[in-house]
């Protein structure tokens, strides 16, 4: 599967580069004007008429490869994420861990047994709260 995949993301590159430049090789609906007076045509590779119908038609045959590699290649990325990390998380490995009030910031103690009561800190006297005063 993998050799399939990367052929197709590498013709979709390929149709993708190449639908660029036939896009940009065509005119557009005011270029005619300069036609009619005899200067359009000079300079045509496949006469005056011919290149409208090539490159439209070889423009719309690389636009429908163009769509069925992309359905392709999603066809094929939703088929390998069947257990991406997309859908299990960054964290679910992490090991459990809490800080320790008043501790340096990173660092990290294991988080207590289940039959172990969590210890609730309660404020000392000394460390209340000045956040009533407003300074003058």
């Amino acid at each position: 599967m993998a050799l399939l995949e990367t052929i197709l993301f590498v013709l979709q590159i390929v149709v993708a580069i190449a639908l660029c430049g036939l896009i940009l090789l065509q005119h557009g609906k005011g270029a005619d004007m300069g036609a009619a007076f005899g200067s359009g045509s000079s300079g045509s590779l496949f006469g005056a008429a011919g290149s409208a119908n090539f490159l439209s038609r070889t423009t719309s045959i690389l636009a429908a490869v163009f769509f069925l590699t992309s359905l392709g290649l999603t066809y094929l990325g939703t088929t390998h994420a069947k257990s991406s990390i997309m859908q299990q998380g960054v964290m679910q490995d992490a090991p459990v861990t809490k800080a320790v009030e008043g501790a340096a910031p990173g660092s990290t103690v294991p988080a207590p047994a289940k039959s172990d009561p969590v210890p609730v800190p309660t404020p000392s006297p000394a460390s209340t709260s000045k956040a009533g005063e407003v300074p003058k």
